[in-house]
């Protein structure tokens, strides 16, 4: 039986079975830059600290991860701030006790404040370290740092067609993704649509954003799919509740910084058929909502990035992962020659290390993914300063 289109993904996403909540987890079907390498993560560790020194020291230091998978980038995260800890050691062998702390007494180590929480709705790996909290909810109060890396493209949302008679909703069959024209959209589409995507002027037209494809497990930009099983063209992808969703996660900070990484577009960038596309196996699959591949569609991020603002009466900043991640330390530039002669496998290790910041900066690739930073009660600017 056909539905709409943000029903249909909510089902087949994060229903009992969905594509999110059973099976191997994200990483097994498409690739992202959690996945790519671990300078994503060594990145996000100096944005951390640079929150943290916003905040002047928290004595609780959040990190929420939302959207988590199976927990890698927390996972990652847990190593860099050594949440564990070390053993304590022997009373007999420890040395004199120090003089009195000086009245500016350094802020206590990371590892001892940070408190990491997974957001996801499938159940917590048993695997998962202990230290890393796990829940399926957004926590409120929170005073740190909020990441969710490709999160809001499978945020579920509807799509509406253009006919004679103004917008309608496209429906879609989950068994077999045929589409058909629905109902007109109701008033609060319709409001959102005439803001952000406006019906276009013209007939059917070319297809296609410009916008970074995500990429799978195997090659950047994945294979090429087959036709979908539609030939409707000329529709739009209504992301209001895709701001619904970032607003809400917005309002849960207390202070910090909310930081959304993912693909999208812009309002003079809108695709004239949309972007929506299934992701199976490391490749990229027509988008039938049928729980066995994930269905995903390009955000747009201006759209998101107002309704963040207007919750956090903070400005925002926006701008490409190839940017974010240079400002944080990551250039990906090629170690000198000179320390091959002088230390032939640290030059071999920078060289590696150089090849997996080129992919995460690639501008066709991952590196085309934008950074929307929202900031509540702290300057989002000095955050990203070399």
């Amino acid at each position: 039986m056909s539905m709409r289109w943000r029903d249909a993904m909510d089902r087949a996403l994060y229903g009992p079975g969905g594509f999110f909540v059973a099976g191997a987890g994200p990483a097994a079907h498409f690739r992202t830059s959690v996945h790519a390498s671990p300078v994503f993560a060594s990145a996000l560790h100096r944005l951390l600290t640079r929150v943290d020194a916003a905040l002047d020291h928290p004595p609780r230091l959040d990190l929420v991860d939302v959207g988590a998978g199976r927990g890698e980038l927390l996972v990652t995260m847990l190593r860099a701030v050594a949440v564990t800890g070390s053993p304590p050691a022997d009373p007999a062998s420890a040395p004199p006790v120090p003089p009195a702390k000086p009245a500016s007494a350094p802020p206590v180590p990371l590892a001892d404040r940070v408190r990491l929480t997974a957001v996801e709705k499938a159940p917590r790996p048993i695997d998962c370290p202990a230290p890393i909290g796990w829940t399926d909810e957004i926590p409120t109060g929170i005073v740190g740092l909020l990441v969710a890396t490709e999160w809001l493209d499978n945020v579920p949302l509807d799509v509406a067609v253009p006919t004679p008679d103004g917008w309608r909703y496209l429906l879609v069959d989950p068994a077999t993704g045929t589409e058909t024209v629905g109902d007109p959209v109701d008033p609060a589409d319709r409001e959102w649509l005439d803001r952000w995507w406006p019906m276009p002027a013209a007939g059917p037209g070319a297809t296609g954003s410009g916008a970074a494809q995500r990429p799978s497990p195997t090659t950047r930009n994945g294979s090429a799919p087959s036709e979908p099983p539609h030939t409707i063209h000329g529709r739009a992808e209504i992301g209001r509740s895709r701001d619904e969703a970032w607003a809400a996660a917005v309002g849960r900070i207390d202070r910090g910084l909310a930081l959304a990484v993912d693909y999208g577009h812009l309002s003079e960038q809108r695709p004239v058929d949309g972007t929506m596309t299934g992701y199976r196996g490391g490749r990229q699959v027509p988008p039938v909502p049928d729980g066995s591949c994930d269905v995903t569609a390009h955000v747009a991020l201006d759209s998101v990035a107002s309704a963040g603002e207007r919750v956090a009466r903070c400005a925002y900043a926006m701008g490409s992962q190839r940017e974010a991640l240079r400002a944080l330390g990551a250039d990906g530039g090629r170690p000198p020659l000179g320390l091959a002669s002088v230390d032939p496998a640290g030059y071999v290790r920078a060289l590696a290390a150089a090849s997996t910041v080129a992919e995460l900066t690639d501008p066709a690739g991952l590196g085309g993914h934008h950074w929307l930073r929202q900031p509540v009660g702290v300057a989002a600017d000095p955050l990203m300063a070399r």
